[in-house]
């Protein structure tokens, strides 16, 4: 994986609903960022949380397999796969599992809230990599549209 800007290149992940995330062992794992978002893969297991937190980045998170309670902003919600929740930056959240297999889910932030080389087998390793800065998005996820468009890393005819 690329420690720079992605390239101006499809990404494809099929069954993302289906299959493969069904199978995923790993709480975290990077699947692709880009200049102004970022997709990544959760398995929260039996029992398991993702942890209360607040990001400073919006965060849409799509459930693919297990049931859940989310807590948002003080209000809960069951969530099963097929269903999609929106998490504004600045809301505090909290997912759990609830049910008997493990949860799991790919979530988009906008803009980038992780190293795109992260992969956390547990939720504690998460936690400590989090604490010790070594999770942090790269800095050329955070540029404004106006300084990709001088870097070259946008333009609007699509030709690089």
């Amino acid at each position: 994986m690329s420690d720079g800007p992605p390239k101006h290149e499809m990404q494809y992940f099929p069954n993302m609903t289906a299959a493969m995330p069904s199978e995923s062992a790993e709480f975290r794992r990077v699947l692709w960022t880009g200049l102004y978002s970022q997709v990544v893969l959760m398995t929260v297991p039996v029992g398991g949380d993702i942890g209360d937190e607040v990001h400073t980045v919006d965060q849409a998170l799509t459930f693919t397999s297990g049931v859940g309670k989310a807590t948002i902003n003080g209000k809960d919600q069951d969530v099963k796969a097929g269903d999609l929740m929106v998490v504004p930056a600045g809301t505090q959240h909290q997912f759990v599992n609830t049910g008997p297999t493990p949860l799991i889910l790919y979530t988009i932030y906008s803009p980038a809230e992780h190293d795109p080389r992260t992969v956390h087998k547990t939720k504690e390793e998460g936690d400590e990599e989090e604490e010790a800065g070594k999770d942090e998005a790269p800095e050329w996820s955070r540029r404004s549209q106006a300084e990709n468009e001088k870097a070259g890393l946008v333009n609007t005819s699509g030709k690089y």
